[in-house]
C-alpha cells in the first residue's frame, strides 16, 4: 500500500509540468478532475501534515513555509497547476508567526476583541466591519482561508471555549457569525465556520459523545450554523471533534450531507478540525471533503476503502471536486501578490473602537462616567497585565497589549504606580513557577496560565491611597483558552480577590471615595454575592490589544456603554440546567489523537443533553428562577423610552417596528430585542424566544429612531420530532420588545396560520 509522502511544497514546485495536462484556472474543474490519478485524488483531499508532528500528536500553528505559523496547507499538484493554499487560525485575529528565520521583519497581527465581546455589541454592522479588517490581514499576509468564526452555543458557563463563541441563543450566534463571515470574505479570502457541531465542552473533546434530541439539535445547536450558511455563504465549514449520538460529526452523512447540503443548500467545502475523526474513508463518504492537517493513515484508509469497495471513486470525486473549487477561488490560485504589510495602525483603531460597544455596564451607583477625577489608584494584578484574549489556536501574535494602567495614563490621569514594579515581578514569578511544572509538553504553550494571586496592600497603604486618590479601580481577570474547561473555582472570586475587593472598598468608602470593578474575563463568573460592594462594575471582556484604552474610553464617557449580555449570569453555578450533566471539575486531560476507550463515564465520554431546548434564558424563564444578570442586560449612561410598537405578518415575513427615544442627558445607542411568545400548541414551548434584534444609531438626547426588526414567518416554527417537520401552530403570537429578556418595554400581537415544513428524516438523530 502506498503511503502519504509529505513532500515540501518548495520541492513540489520544481517538478516539471506536462504542457498537455489541463491546468487549474485555465481548464474546467471537471477537466482537471478527470486528469487526476487515483493516488493524486487521495493525496489531494488530505493536507500536507504538520511540521514537528508525526501524525500522532498535535502542534498547533505548525505548517509549511508559505506562511510560517499558519495552521495548515493543502496538497499541491504542480503538473495540473494546483497550488498549495494556506489555512490560518482565528477568530480574534490572524495567527501566524511574528518572526521568521533569516528575516529581520516582523509579521505582527492585530488582536481584535474576543467573540463574547463582539456578540455583546448586538451590532451586526460593527461586527462586519471588524471582519473586514481581519480579512484584510488574512489577504495581505498570504493566507487563503481563515479558520473562523466559531459559534457553538454557550450551553454551560464553564465551557473552556466560550470566549471564542458568541451566545447561549442561536439567533445571536448565527447573526453575529454571518456578519463576521461577510466582512472577512469581502477581501476575496474564505472563512471556515466552526465547529460543526455540538462542540460544547473541551473535556475529552475528541472522544465525547453528545447525546442530543432531534428538537434540541434543530432549534438550538444547529440553528446558528443554518443562519450563517443562508445569510453569508461561507467558503468552508469545519466539522467538530466530538460525536453526535455515537458517530463522529466528520463521519456523519446525516449531518454533513443531508442537513448541511440538502436542507440548507450549502455549496462549499467541509474540512475536519485538526486530526478530527478516526476514519478517512468514512469522512469522504459522509461528505467531509478535506482532512487536515493530513496523515499517512488517512491516505491508507481511503485507498484501502476504494480497493475493497466500501468507498467508490465517484464518492471520492465529489470531495475532490469541492477541494478543487476551493483552491481555484483562492488568492493563491489567482496569483495575488500579497504585500505582507496590512494596515495595522488602522486596524488598531478598529479594535479600540469596536470594543467600546461590547463592554457591558453591570452596576453603576453614579460613579461612572468619571468626572472631576485626576488621581486614580489601581488594584489587582490584571490592572497591570491586561488580558487581550485567549490561548490556543485563538491566540494572536500581536505587537503589544495596552494595560489598564497605561490606558488611564494615556487619557491624562495621574495613576498611583508605587506598586507597579512589585506587582509585575510577582506576576512574572508566579507565571514562571507554573510553566516550570509543565515539563516538555508540545501543548504547554497553550495551557491557560492561572491568574497570579493578588498582592494584598496593608491597612496603612490603603488609608494613604484613599487619601491621595480620587477613585479606586480594581481589575479581576480570568484567562481563557481551548483544550480545557474552566473549573468551579474559576467561576468564583477566590479568597484573595474577595479580600482585596472588601479591603479596598472599605478604605475608599471611609474616605468618601468610590470604587469601580473592571472584569477582564472571557466567560461568565459568579457576581451575585459581591456585585453590590463596589460602586460600579464594568464587564470589559477580553478586548484585544487596545483593551486598556477601550476600557478607559468607557470609564471616562468617551462613549456611553451600549453592550448587552449575550448570555445569562446565574446566581449559582448549579442553577444552569446543564450543570446536571456537564463535566464540572472532571479530570481535564487533553485527548487529541490517542482517544480513550468509551467507558460511558458520565459527562466525559458521554454527555446527555437532558435539558433539551432549555438552554440559558429559556431554562431560567421556564423555572421562573432569579438570576444575577439576565440575558440581554446592560446599563447605559443615558436612558431610552420604547413606544409605538407594531407587528405585521404577511405569511412570509414578520415585520415589527418600535420607536426608541433617548430620554437621558448624553448620546448613546440602544440594542432592542424582539422576543416571541407562542400560543399553546402541540409542543411544549419556551416562555419566550428571541427572534430578531437591532441597534439604534447614536441618538442625541431627545432624539428618536424608528427601528424595524424582521424575520421569516417560518421562524415561528418548532421542530416536531414525531413528524420530522417544522410546525407553526395557528393562533395569536405575542411579540415582546425588550431591553433585556426580563425588561420588556412594549408588546404587540399578530396572527399566524398553521403550517408544516417537512425536514429530512435524519436517522442518526432519531
Amino acid at each position: 500500500m502506498k503511503r502519504l509522502l509529505l513532500i515540501p511544497a518548495a520541492l513540489l514546485s520544481l517538478i516539471a509540468c506536462n504542457n498537455a495536462d489541463p491546468q487549474l484556472g485555465k481548464a474546467s474543474i471537471d477537466q482537471v478532475l478527470k486528469a487526476m490519478t487515483l493516488e493524486e485524488k487521495a493525496h489531494f483531499v488530505i493536507g500536507m501534515g504538520m511540521a514537528g508532528s508525526d501524525g500522532n500528536s498535535a502542534v498547533v500553528g505548525a505548517t509549511q513555509d508559505i506562511v510560517p505559523g499558519a495552521a495548515g496547507t493543502t496538497y499541491p499538484i504542480p503538473r495540473l497547476g494546483i497550488p498549495s493554499i494556506v489555512l490560518a487560525d482565528g477568530p480574534a485575529g490572524l495567527r501566524i508567526n511574528p518572526t521568521r528565520p533569516d528575516d529581520p521583519n516582523t509579521y505582527y497581527c492585530t488582536h481584535f476583541p474576543i467573540g463574547t465581546l463582539l456578540s455583546s455589541t448586538w451590532n451586526q454592522e460593527l461586527v462586519e466591519s471588524v471582519g473586514t479588517a481581519m480579512g484584510e490581514e488574512v489577504h495581505e499576509y498570504g493566507a487563503d482561508v481563515y479558520l473562523a468564526p466559531a459559534l457553538n452555543i454557550h450551553r454551560h458557563p464553564l465551557n473552556g471555549r466560550n470566549f471564542e463563541y458568541y451566545s447561549e441563543d442561536p439567533v445571536v450566534a448565527g447573526k453575529t457569525a454571518a456578519a463576521y463571515v461577510r466582512g472577512v470574505q469581502k477581501n476575496d479570502v474564505g472563512t471556515s465556520v466552526k465547529h460543526f457541531a455540538y462542540n460544547n465542552q473541551e473535556t475529552n473533546r475528541t472522544g465525547n459523545n453528545a447525546v442530543i434530541s432531534p428538537r434540541a439539535q434543530r432549534e438550538i445547536y444547529l440553528k446558528g450554523f443554518e443562519i450563517t450558511v443562508k445569510e453569508a455563504d461561507p467558503w468552508t465549514i469545519m466539522s467538530s471533534y466530538n460525536k453526535i449520538n455515537g458517530t463522529y460529526t466528520s463521519q456523519s452523512k446525516d449531518l454533513i450531507t443531508t442537513v448541511l447540503r440538502d436542507e440548507w443548500g450549502f455549496k462549499g467545502l467541509v474540512m475536519t478540525d485538526w486530526f478530527g475523526g478516526d476514519n478517512g474513508a468514512e469522512q469522504m463518504a459522509a461528505g467531509n471533503d478535506m482532512l487536515q492537517p493530513g496523515t499517512a493513515l488517512q491516505y491508507e484508509q481511503i485507498m484501502n476503502a476504494i480497493q475493497d469497495g466500501s468507498l467508490t471513486e465517484a464518492q471520492l470525486d465529489i470531495c475532490v471536486k469541492r477541494c478543487l473549487e476551493l483552491v481555484a477561488r483562492s488568492p493563491k490560485a489567482k496569483g495575488y501578490a500579497y504585500s505582507n504589510k496590512p494596515d495595522l495602525k488602522a486596524h488598531a483603531t478598529v479594535t479600540r473602537q469596536s470594543a467600546l460597544e461590547g463592554m457591558v455596564l453591570l452596576e453603576n451607583k453614579g460613579v461612572l462616567p468619571l468626572k472631576d477625577v485626576k488621581n486614580v489608584a489601581v488594584f489587582g494584578c490584571t490592572s497591570y497585565d491586561f488580558i487581550a484574549g485567549g490561548t490556543g489556536s485563538g491566540n494572536v501574535n500581536r505587537a503589544y497589549t495596552v494595560s489598564l494602567l497605561d490606558g488611564l495614563k494615556n487619557a491624562g490621569f495621574q495613576v498611583d504606580e508605587s506598586k507597579k514594579d512589585a506587582v509585575l515581578k510577582h506576576i512574572a514569578d508566579e507565571e514562571a513557577a507554573f510553566k516550570a511544572t509543565l515539563g516538555d509538553n508540545s501543548l504547554a504553550a497553550f495551557y491557560p496560565v492561572p491568574r497570579p494571586s493578588e498582592l494584598q496592600p496593608t491597612a496603612a497603604e490603603l488609608t494613604a491611597s484613599a487619601r491621595a486618590n480620587d477613585v479606586a479601580i480594581i481589575t479581576f481577570g480570568r484567562n481563557s483558552g481551548e483544550f480545557f474547561d474552566r473549573t468551579s473555582a474559576d467561576f468564583h472570586l477566590n479568597a484573595g480577590e474577595r479580600k482585596l475587593l472588601e479591603s479596598v472598598t472599605k478604605a475608599f468608602h471611609a474616605a468618601g471615595k468610590k470604587v469601580v470593578v473592571v472584569l477582564n474575563i472571557g466567560g461568565v463568573i459568579e457576581t451575585a454575592s459581591w456585585k453590590n460592594i463596589p460602586d460600579a462594575v464594568l464587564l470589559a471582556w477580553q478586548a484585544g490589544q487596545e483593551g486598556g484604552n477601550s476600557v478607559t474610553d468607557i470609564l471616562t464617557g468617551v462613549e456611553s456603554p451600549s453592550g448587552k449580555l449575550p448570555m445569562t449570569f446565574p446566581v449559582n453555578l448549579m442553577d444552569a440546567a446543564s450543570s446536571r450533566n456537564f463535566p464540572i471539575d472532571a479530570t481535564n486531560e487533553v485527548y487529541f489523537m490517542n482517544r480513550r476507550e468509551n467507558t460511558n463515564e458520565k459527562d466525559v465520554d458521554v454527555t446527555k443533553y437532558e435539558e433539551g431546548i432549555y438552554v440559558g434564558y429559556r431554562w431560567f424563564d421556564k423555572q421562573n428562577m432569579a438570576v444575577s444578570y439576565p440575558f440581554g442586560f446592560g446599563l447605559s449612561y443615558t436612558s431610552f423610552e420604547y413606544s409605538e410598537p407594531t407587528v405585521a405578518n404577511d405569511g412570509k415575513t414578520v415585520t415589527a417596528t418600535i420607536r426608541v427615544k433617548n430620554t437621558g442627558s448624553v448620546a448613546g445607542k440602544e440594542a432592542v430585542q424582539l422576543y416571541v411568545s407562542a400560543p399553546a400548541g402541540t409542543l411544549d414551548k419556551p416562555v419566550k424566544e428571541l427572534k430578531a434584534y437591532g441597534k439604534t444609531a447614536r441618538l442625541a438626547p431627545g432624539e428618536s429612531q424608528m427601528l424595524t426588526l424582521s424575520f421569516p414567518t417560518s421562524e415561528l416554527a418548532s421542530f416536531d420530532e414525531s413528524k420530522s417537520a417544522w410546525v407553526v401552530d395557528e393562533g395569536t403570537y405575542t411579540f415582546l420588545f425588550g431591553a433585556s429578556s426580563r425588561d420588556i418595554r412594549c408588546t404587540a400581537t399578530a396572527q399566524a396560520a398553521a403550517s408544516e415544513l417537512p425536514a429530512h428524516r435524519v436517522l442518526l438523530m432519531q
